[in-house]
Parts: C-alpha cells; structure tokens; sequence
C-alpha cells in the first residue's frame, strides 16, 4: 500500500522533479527545510504548486484565517503605537513653537525698548540745546530789562553781584569736591602698586638657573609632587590615573613606591578614598617577603584599586540605565548603548528589569576575600604566570593548566593580560552565571530595602564558586573578618578620568 506523502514531501518532490539545484543542495547538507522555505524557493524559480499539494481542510480553514487575525490585531497595535508616537510628537513641537515664539517676542519687545532708549538719547542733545538757548535769552532778556528801567542803581548793583557770587561759591564747593575725590584716589593706586612690585620681586627669585648637580633631584621632587596630586581635592579632570606597565617591578621598588605616594591602608580606612595606581601584574617576588602582614598589605594596595574602578564604572552605567528607564524617546546611540549592555550582560528578549538587578556593583570585601583564596595572596603560579586573580576555569579559551588536574578532567584556569581584565571578567561572571542567582536576588533585595550591600552578608550565596561549597563561604568570612576588609567597603577612587602610562 502506498504510503500518504505529506505536503512537504509533495513539494521536495516537485523539486526533484524540475531539478531545483538550490532544495537538492540543501537536503544533500542534511539542512532542513521548512515549508515556507520550500515554498519561496519553488516559487522564485517560477515553479506553480498544484492545488492538490494544498494543507489539510482544519489548516485552510482555521489555521490561516486565525493567524490573519493575530497579523490584523498586530497590525492595528502598532498603528495605535504609531498614531500615539505621533501625537506625542505633535505636542512636542507644539512646545517647542510656543516657546520658540515667546522668546521672538521678547526679542522684538526688547529691540523695541532698545530702539526707544536710543531715540531718547538722540532726542536729548536737542532738547540740551533748546533748554540752554531758553534760559539765555531769559537771562538777557532780564539783564537788559534791568538796564533800562530807571530803577535804584545800589539795589541792581547788589542783585548783579549776588548773582555772580552764587555762581562763584558754587564753582569753588565742586572744583574743592572734584580734587577732594581725586586727591583720595590717587593715594589709594600709589599704595595698591606697592605690593606689586614687592610680589614681583619674589616671583623672580626662584628663577635662578639650577646646577647640573640638583637636576636629578629636583625631577624626583617632581615626580613625587605628580603622585601625590590625588590626595588634593581637586576637579575630576585634573587627577590622573597612574597606569603601571609590564616593568617586571621587584617588590621592594613597589613598596617603596607606595611610601612616596604615601599610599597607607590606614589612612584609606579612615577616609574611604584610594589613589587610583594600576598594576597590570603582581611582583613575582612578592613570596619572599618574610613578613606575611606586610605581604597581605601589599597585596590589598594592588588589588583594591582596581576592584574600586572597576564598581564605579558598573554604577556609573546602573545610573545612566535609570535614566534611560524612566525616558519615553531614546536616541540612537543611547539605543545602541542598551543593546551592547544587554549582551555584555546576557540579558535575553531586552528586560531592563533584569538587566538592573545584573547591573549592580561586587562587595570590596568579597571580592578582595576571594581575590586573596584564589591567587594565594598574589603568589600562586596562576597569578604571576597568567594575572588570573579569582581561579576561573575554561574549556575553549586561553589558560593555565592545573598540575594536579584529575586525568578526566580538561578545564584550564583562564588566564589575561592584564590584572584588571581578571577583575573584570570575575564581575561579569558573579553578575551573569546562572550559579550566582542568589547572589544577585539577596543583593536586590537588600538594596529595596535600603540596606547596606556587604560581603558578609553576600557570602552565603556563593556556595557554588567552589567545590567545597559552605567550607568555602566559611573561608570568606575568616578572610574578611580577620584582615578587617570590611573597613574597604566604602571606599571610592579619588576621582580620575585622564590616565598616565609611566614607561620604563
């Protein structure tokens, strides 16, 4: 008995049968097809699908005409949506008409006033002139009037000498003014230029040329001014980021300069601010030391820089994501901004509810905590061969294998150029794997309940970091509580944009 073909067999058989190269390359690949696929393809070959090759009864009569309605109702919403966009639009630009007409107006009401105030001016010499053209004529007109009536000789010799008196006393009391005024501020230029010339009298002294001899040490004075330039409270921009190359640095030479930046962790614990100095690399050294509390410092005033930049930069991207959150319209590059977050987060279907809880900043307590379990304090093999802080595996990329690696086991420990690219990649990896779940639901609750986000109270929830689990998370807490890494939570950068490479 012949067996039914369905509609797609009908249709990859009309296909070999009018030889379409394109369907026999893609079965003879082992790719499937779809219907619809098949479908294009015959008919971009100009090949007509009989009506017998048509879907069953329930497809034509109920399939379609409900996926016609979905596309109607899909259709319709987005003409609301656009229709809505529009009127926003509108009322926007209506906005932007009004205010645009307000401000002409002011303009011309302005102009106006100033057209009118430069009308008066003109009109005023003129109307100087007239007002002294009338009074002397009524002067001469008085004076003449005088003179020729026949009246007392005494009294009009007194009136013409009181006159001129006035006047007289009147021009003595404004000229004595006038030079009282003068005479006083005269006196206060003389005794402002004094302190000029003294000013510049001093600024000149510095400018003896040095001797060969001091050169040396007046470029080191220099440079350790140019170190110490955080500690000042200054603007963003006039601090530097001190980026420390691959100078193979021996620890002594690292501990040394720390003393001339004056980079202390008690004076960091007290003020909560660190100088942002970048090591791209531990001191390969830093085992020999013999102090353990000072090779534990060392290593804290290495990592936590760069743990700090690294949670300003994920709260600086939290808040512009709120912003764009709480904005109707985005531009472009602001939706560009979202994609590339939403990947670099592993945010699927463009939740921004979840890509908030992701976006988030790692406890400096844990993060140093961890730093110092995995990488020995620095010291381990992993650390110095491939700045792998936090001992995180991988199976395809570049890494280190473990010497005690069990044979059934092929994992390597990822390694990275630089030591923050180690912090960065270990940040993503707590804010995106799904092991970290926890981890980032208690971090959200406790930040809508306005509680303090701390490592101690995180630990607990990163049981599956290692394969000691709750050991491991005892660890912690012995790590965090014993070198007092709690005390670092609050601590920021001292603010930095513009970075400095110092080369060897």
């Amino acid at each position: 008995m012949k067996k039914k073909l369905s509609y797609r067999d009908k249709l990859l058989e009309l296909a070999y049968i009018y030889n379409v190269k394109e369907i026999q390359d893609y079965t003879k690949n082992r790719k499937n097809l779809t219907t619809g696929q098949i479908e294009l393809i015959l008919k971009k070959n100009k090949i007509v699908i009989p009506k017998d090759f048509k879907t069953n009864f329930f497809k034509e009569n109920f399939v379609k005409p409900v996926s016609r309605i979905k596309s109607g109702i899909i259709n319709y919403k987005e003409e609301k949506i656009k229709d809505k966009n529009r009127f926003f639009r509108q009322v926007e630009n209506y906005k932007h008409d009004t205010s645009r007409k307000f401000n002409h107006g002011l303009n011309n009401l302005w102009k106006g006033a100033g057209n009118a105030g430069i009308n008066f001016l003109n009109v005023l010499p003129k109307l100087g002139s007239t007002v002294a053209a009338f009074f002397g004529n009524l002067f001469t007109d008085v004076f003449n009037s005088i003179y020729n009536q026949q009246i007392d000789q005494k009294s009009a010799r007194n009136v013409i000498i009181g006159f001129f008196a006035v006047i007289g006393i009147t021009t003595a009391i404004f000229v004595g003014l006038n030079t009282y005024k003068n005479y006083d501020f005269s006196e206060k230029k003389i005794e402002a230029k004094k302190p000029e010339k003294e000013i510049k009298k001093e600024i000149k002294k510095p400018e003896i040329k040095p001797k060969k001899e001091t050169k040396k040490l007046e470029e080191k004075v220099k440079l350790k001014k140019e170190t110490k330039q955080p500690e000042l409270k200054v603007k963003r921009n006039n601090v530097a980021e001190v980026i420390l190359p691959d100078l193979n640095l021996k620890t002594e030479t690292v501990i040394q300069l720390f003393k001339d930046v004056d980079y202390d962790l008690r004076k960091v614990r007290n003020e909560k601010l660190v100088k942002p100095i970048y090591f791209t690399q531990f001191p390969r050294d830093l085992d020999n030391l013999q102090s353990v509390q000072l090779k534990k410092e060392t290593f804290i005033k290495i990592v936590l820089p760069l743990i700090v930049a690294e949670n300003e930069k994920i709260l600086d991207d939290r808040e512009k994501l709120k912003l764009l959150a709480e904005k109707k319209f985005t531009s472009d590059l602001e939706k560009q901004w979202l994609r590339q977050k939403l990947l670099e987060y592993k945010v699927k279907k463009g939740n921004l509810d979840e890509l908030m809880q992701r976006m988030d900043m790692i406890p400096v307590s844990i993060a140093l905590a961890q730093a110092a379990k995995e990488s020995g304090w620095g010291t381990s093999r992993f650390a110095l061969e491939g700045n792998a802080i936090f001992g995180q595996w991988t199976w395809d990329g570049q890494g280190i294998a473990p010497l005690k690696r069990d044979g059934n086991k092929n994992h390597k420990i990822l390694k990275f150029p630089i030591l923050r690219a180690s912090v960065k990649a270990y940040k993503n990896n707590l804010n995106t794997h799904k092991s970290y779940s926890k981890f980032r639901e208690k971090r959200k609750s406790l930040r809508s309940k306005n509680i303090k986000i701390t490592g101690l109270a995180l630990t607990d929830t990163l049981k599956n970091y290692a394969q000691t689990g709750s050991e491991y998370t005892k660890i912690l807490n012995q790590i965090i509580t014993q070198n007092r890494l709690s005390d670092f939570e609050l601590v920021r950068l001292v603010n930095s944009v513009k970075q400095v490479e110092l080369n060897s």
